[in-house]
C-alpha cells in the first residue's frame, strides 16, 4: 500500500517485534489469498481464527460501506444503537445480561479480570484479588493477560510478576481444588479450547466439575472464548459442549470478521461491581464495530454454519487421523474441537509451516507443544476440505524426504 504518492521499500522503520513469514499479502477471497506475485494460497490461518467467514465476505463488506457512509466513531459519552443492538444480540445468543466492548481480546480478558475482582470488592471482600490460570494458555499481550497466562517467552524483561496471578497445571485436580477453595480466589480463567497452547480441550466432564467448585466456595469463572467461540467448535461457544456456562466470557476474533472489535460478556451478579466510571473505552463499541459485528454475529449464529463447522471438521479430523497413520513419522497427535485443530508434529513445526507454504501454497499456523493450527474460514466447502487434505498429505511427503535426507 502507498501512503501520500511514497511506496514502501523496506521494513526499517516497522518495530521488530513480528517474525514475518515471507509473504506479502495483496488481496483475499473466501479461503484464498494472493500475494502480491499472483501466487495463490489456500488459507487455513484465517488472520488466526479472525476471518470466520472468509476473506471479503460480500455481506461483511456491504456492512462496512453501508456503516461508513454514516458514521464510523463517536464517544461513549452518547448511546450508540449499535451498541445497544449488538448486546442484546449476544445476550439473547449466551449466558450474559450485560456486555462491555473492547477494540480486541486481549483487552475484553482485561475487562473480564478487573470485572472479577471488582466483583468481590464490591461484595466487601477486597481481598479477593487471585486469579488462577492455566499452563499452556494464552490470553493476550496487555499485562494483564500475560501474568494471567504466566508464559516466560511473554513476561520476561516486563518487571516483576503481577501480584494475584497463579498458575495451575493442566489437569492437576488436587491444586485446582485447593486454589479454588482458597479464601483469597477471585476467579479461575480457562481457555475452553486452548489455541496457542497446542489446540487442548479441557474435557467436559472437568468443565462442570471446575462449575461446582467455583460455586461452592463463591468463586467466578472467566472463560476466555477469543479464540474457540464464535462457531469455531461448532457450536457458537465452545463451553456449550459441556451444557455450563461461566460468569465471564471474552470474545473477540470471528466476532468482527476481521474488523477489529472485542467483547467481554457477564451475568448481571458477576458485573455488579462495573458501575459508572470504573471502566471505560475510546474506541470500544464504535458505530463501524457494531455495524460489522452485528452482521458477523447474524451470519455465524445459523444452522447452516454451525452444522457446516461441524460436517467439515468431522471429515478433516478423519482424514488427518488417516494422515497420522501413514506418516507416524510426521505427525504424532491430532486434536482440538471443531475447527480449531491441532496437528503435533515429529519435525519442527515452524519448518513444515515453511514446507506447506512454499511448496503447496498451503497457510497453516503454529501452536504450543509443536503443533500446527487448522484454522479454516467456518464457510469452508468440503471441496475446499478435500484440496486441504491433499495439500496437507503432500507437505507430509515432502517434510518425509527432506527430514530423511
Amino acid at each position: 500500500m502507498a501512503f501520500g504518492g511514497l511506496s514502501p521499500v523496506s521494513t526499517n522503520h516497522l518495530m521488530g517485534v513480528y517474525n514475518r513469514a515471507p509473504l506479502e499479502v495483496e488481496r483475499g477471497r473466501g479461503a484464498r489469498l494472493w500475494s502480491t506475485d499472483g501466487t495463490e494460497y489456500l488459507d487455513c490461518v484465517a488472520g488466526i481464527s479472525t476471518n470466520g467467514l472468509g476473506h471479503a465476505h460480500p455481506e461483511l463488506v456491504q456492512a462496512v460501506k453501508d456503516q461508513a457512509e454514516k458514521l464510523w466513531h463517536v464517544s461513549n459519552i452518547f448511546r450508540i444503537p449499535g451498541q445497544e443492538a449488538l448486546a442484546d444480540a449476544l445476550c439473547d445468543a449466551s449466558f450474559a445480561d450485560v456486555v462491555f466492548f473492547t477494540n480486541s481480546g486481549t483487552e475484553a480478558v482485561e475487562c473480564a479480570l478487573k470485572t472479577a475482582r471488582k466483583y468481590h470488592s464490591a461484595k466487601g471482600a477486597p481481598e479477593r484479588i487471585d486469579i488462577y490460570g492455566f499452563d499452556g494458555s494464552f490470553h493476550g499481550r496487555t499485562y494483564g493477560a500475560i501474568n494471567a497466562a504466566a508464559n516466560p517467552s511473554y513476561t520476561e524483561g516486563f518487571g516483576p510478576a503481577m501480584q494475584g496471578f497463579h498458575q495451575l497445571k493442566w489437569g492437576d485436580h488436587e491444586a485446582i481444588k485447593a486454589a479454588i477453595a482458597n479464601p483469597t480466589t477471585a476467579a479461575v480463567i480457562v481457555e475452553p479450547v486452548q489455541g496457542e497452547g497446542g489446540c487442548r480441550a479441557m474435557p467436559e466432564q472437568c468443565l462442570r466439575g471446575l462449575r461446582e467448585l467455583c460455586d461452592q466456595h463463591g468463586v467466578l469463572i472467566i472463560f476466555d472464548e477469543v479464540q474457540c467461540g464464535m462457531g469455531r467448535t461448532g457450536k457458537l461457544w465452545a463451553h456449550e459442549w459441556a451444557g455450563m456456562s461461566p460468569d465471564i466470557m471474552a470474545v473477540a476474533k470471528a466476532l468482527g470478521g476481521g474488523f477489529p472489535i472485542g467483547a467481554c460478556l457477564a451475568t448481571a451478579e458477576a458485573a455488579s461491581g462495573m458501575t459508572v466510571g470504573v471502566h471505560g473505552s475510546t474506541f470500544g463499541g464504535n458505530p463501524l464495530a457494531m455495524a460489522v459485528g452485528g452482521k458477523a454475529l447474524s451470519l455465524i449464529n445459523t444452522p447452516e454454519i454451525l452444522n457446516n463447522v461441524n460436517e467439515i471438521a468431522g471429515y478433516l479430523k478423519q482424514q488427518l487421523a488417516g494422515l497420522q497413520s501413514r506418516f507416524p513419522d510426521v505427525i504424532v497427535d491430532v486434536r482440538g474441537k471443531g475447527l480449531l485443530i491441532g496437528v503435533k508434529l515429529v519435525p519442527n513445526n515452524r519448518e513444515f509451516m515453511a514446507l506447506a507454504r512454499d511448496t503447496q501454497q498451503l497457510l497453516i499456523a503454529g501452536g504450543g507443544d509443536n503443533c500446527v493450527r487448522l484454522l479454516p474460514p467456518l464457510n469452508l466447502t468440503l471441496d475446499e476440505a478435500r484440496e486441504l487434505i491433499t495439500r496437507f498429505e503432500a507437505a507430509c511427503e515432502a517434510a518425509r524426504e527432506r527430514w530423511a535426507a
